[in-house]
C-alpha cells in the first residue's frame, strides 16, 4: 500500500537492524484517517471470506483491527496480555514472546467471545517472527474457529514470520513489506 509506505518513509525511525519505530501514527499516537484507509484495504482484500470476528493482541493491533471490523461490519476481539479480575475462568490461552519488548506473555481470550461457529481474520501491527499470530492461531484452534487469513500492517520480510505462516497454509496480506533496513532507511519489496 503506497500510502502506508510513504508514511513509513516520512515518519518511521529505524532503530538498529530489526526495529522500526512508528509511534507517530500507529502505536502511540494514532492517525485515524490512515487507520481507516488501512481497515478499508484489509476489508477489500478479505471481503469474500465470510468473516464473523476479527482477532488481535493488545495493544498496537487494536486500532487497525477496529477499523477493519468497522469496514467489514463484524466484532473485534483482542487477546489480553494480563489477566484481569473479571477474566479468571473459561479462557483460551497461548504463550507469546515479544521480540520488541523482550518478554513472554500468556495471552488470553474469554471463551464467551470465540467458538467453532466463527470465521476469524487475524490482524496485527507487525509481522516479524510470527509469535503473536501463532499465539492467536493456537487460540482459534482451541476454540475450533476457522482462520480466514492474516492481515498485517507492516511486515519485516527479512525475518521468518511470513514463511512460518504460509507453511501452515495461511493467506497473509501485508500492507507494507520491508525488504531490509539499510543505513538507517527502509527498503520495501516491490510488488
Amino acid at each position: 500500500m503506497k500510502l502506508l509506505e510513504e508514511r513509513i518513509l516520512k515518519d518511521g525511525i529505524v532503530l538498529g537492524d530489526n526495529v522500526l519505530k512508528v509511534d507517530n501514527f500507529l502505536n502511540h499516537q494514532i492517525d485515524p484517517v490512515l487507520m481507516q484507509q488501512l481497515g478499508d484495504e484489509f476489508a477489500r482484500y478479505f471481503a469474500d471470506k465470510k468473516i464473523t470476528k476479527i482477532l488481535t493482541v493488545e495493544t498496537s493491533g487494536i486500532v487497525p483491527a477496529v477499523f477493519t471490523g468497522l469496514a467489514l461490519g463484524v466484532k473485534v476481539v483482542f487477546a489480553r496480555k494480563q489477566k484481569s479480575l473479571t477474566m479468571k475462568d473459561n479462557l483460551y490461552s497461548a504463550t507469546v514472546y515479544s521480540f520488541t519488548k523482550d518478554v513472554t506473555n500468556e495471552i488470553t481470550i474469554s471463551k464467551q467471545y470465540l467458538d467453532e461457529n466463527d470465521t476469524v481474520l487475524i490482524i496485527d501491527d507487525f509481522l516479524a517472527n510470527g509469535q503473536a499470530t501463532n499465539g492467536l492461531m493456537e487460540i482459534c484452534n482451541q476454540a475450533g474457529a476457522e482462520i480466514a487469513g492474516v492481515g498485517i500492517v507492516i511486515e519485516k520480510s527479512f525475518q521468518k514470520g511470513r514463511k512460518i505462516l504460509e507453511e501452515q497454509g495461511m493467506d497473509v496480506y501485508s500492507l507494507a513489506r520491508i525488504k531490509a533496513f539499510e543505513n538507517g532507511t527502509v527498503q520495501f519489496i516491490e510488488e
